[in-house]
């Protein structure tokens, strides 16, 4: 069983290179037990790409999930801006908590 839910959704937009692209990520467990990472990626408005990996345990899954988010991080990939108001005034917090990134941070 999954200890907390992980969700992400990002995006890096250039208007001037034409560029309107999303990241999605989420771990899951499977019906059979398994915890599942899932990447979605595409341009905005598409369905996009889907590739999933299985893990035999949670941790090796957020480990995955944190490196891919720094690097999307690292390539201007940002939270779309009414997701980040929306969270603000509605007192939540983002997906990944810092607590929750010192946890499983290598560094």
């Amino acid at each position: 069983m999954i200890a907390q839910p992980y969700h992400l959704y990002v995006e890096r937009t250039d208007p001037d290179r034409r560029m309107a692209r999303f990241y999605a990520l989420s771990i899951e467990e499977t019906l059979f037990g398994q915890t599942r990472l899932v990447r979605r990626w595409g341009r905005i408005g598409t369905r996009g790409r889907t590739v999933q990996h299985s893990f035999d345990n949670e941790l090796d899954a957020v480990s995955l999930f944190l490196d891919l988010l720094r690097a999307k991080r690292m390539r201007g990939y940002q939270p779309r801006r009414d997701s980040v108001e929306r969270a603000h005034t509605s007192g939540r917090h983002a997906s990944i908590s810092p607590s929750t990134s010192r946890r499983y941070s290598s560094g």
